[in-house]
Formats: C-alpha cells, structure tokens, sequence
C-alpha cells in the first residue's frame, strides 16, 4: 500500500463518504476505507476513533478556530456581533463544497448519523457558550447568542453550499437578516 501519498486525512474522509454513499453506511466497515483509501486500518485509527468520524472530524477543529476567533474580537461587542465575527472564519476550516453537500445529504438520511451531527453541535455550543462567558457575557445572554448563531451558520452554510457564486459571507449575512426579520415581524 501506498502509505506516503499525503493527504491522508482528506483521504480517509473522501473513501469514508464514498463508501458511504455506495454501500450504506451499516455495511461500511473501517477495513473498506482503509482499503479505499489505500491505507492501513491502524492508519486510519490514527486519524479517527470510528468510522463516523470520517464525516465529523472536523468538528473539533472548526469549534477550536471559532474560539479562537472569538478571542480576537474587540471588547465591547455584543455576544452576538462577537459570534458572528468569529463565524466568518468558518470557511477556512470547511471541507469542499461538493463534500459538504454529499455528507449533509447522507447525514439527513441517517439516524444515527444526525444523531451524531446533533451531539457535534451541542458540543461546539457548549464551548461557544462557554467562550463568551470568559469574556464577560452573563450565561443566559451568552446561551442565547450562541443558539440563535448556530442557527445562523446552519441556515448560512445550507445557503453557501447550495449555490457557487454565494460567499459564506454573504450566506451568513443574509441569514442573519432572515433572523432578525422573523424576531422584529
């Protein structure tokens, strides 16, 4: 096998969704994506701890950037204007969009993997949260903010992925409108 082709993780993840998506993701087994990928399965274990995963282990590393972010915003903003500065860094973690839209597809189609996507996000709301009350916020406005944001990023992100000559900026932006029409109407 090819074990210095680079890329592994990117992959991993690409084999996973494929397989995914041609077999099921029941009769998908670590050693198929391994295999398709044309790695190891202790390579794959390197990278993930099980085949889900494949699909969400970005997660961590988008919540890590976005508290970042968070951090880099100037005092004095509103929870959040300070959420949706530090959600305009999201794309740079982002995986392709032709992925996003073959795992978002796979996901709805899959309990147990909506069940997964739901645990992923109560997690990155939790340190969301959690960021913002660092930085002063009490925790009920820093609760609330961080909800009504990940509705945004979600709304935003379907947008983005839909339609190629729409910015995740602008995606963003415009849902963000959306919300603030539904709670002023």
């Amino acid at each position: 096998m090819a074990r210095w082709e680079g890329n592994t993780r990117s992959r991993l993840e690409r084999a996973a969704l494929d397989l995914f998506t041609e077999q099921g993701y029941d009769r998908t087994t670590v050693s198929q994506i391994a295999q398709r990928a044309n790695l190891t399965e202790r390579s794959f274990y390197r990278w993930f701890s099980d085949k889900r995963e494949a699909l969400f282990g970005g997660s961590e590393e988008l919540e890590q950037r976005l508290v970042a972010e968070i951090g880099t915003v100037p005092e004095g903003e509103s929870a959040l204007d300070t959420l949706m500065i530090a959600l305009a860094a999201g794309p740079e973690v982002f995986r392709p969009k032709d992925f996003l839209r073959e795992r978002s597809a796979l996901i709805a189609a899959n309990p147990a993997l909506r069940e997964r996507e739901l645990v992923k996000l109560a997690a990155l709301g939790e340190a969301l949260t959690e960021a913002l009350t660092e930085r002063g916020h009490d925790p009920q406005t820093a609760r609330l903010a961080t909800e009504a944001a990940l509705a945004i990023a979600r709304l935003a992100g379907e947008r983005w992925a839909a339609d190629d000559t729409t910015t995740y900026d602008e995606a963003l932006t415009t849902s963000r409108t959306d919300l603030r029409n539904i709670l002023t109407s």
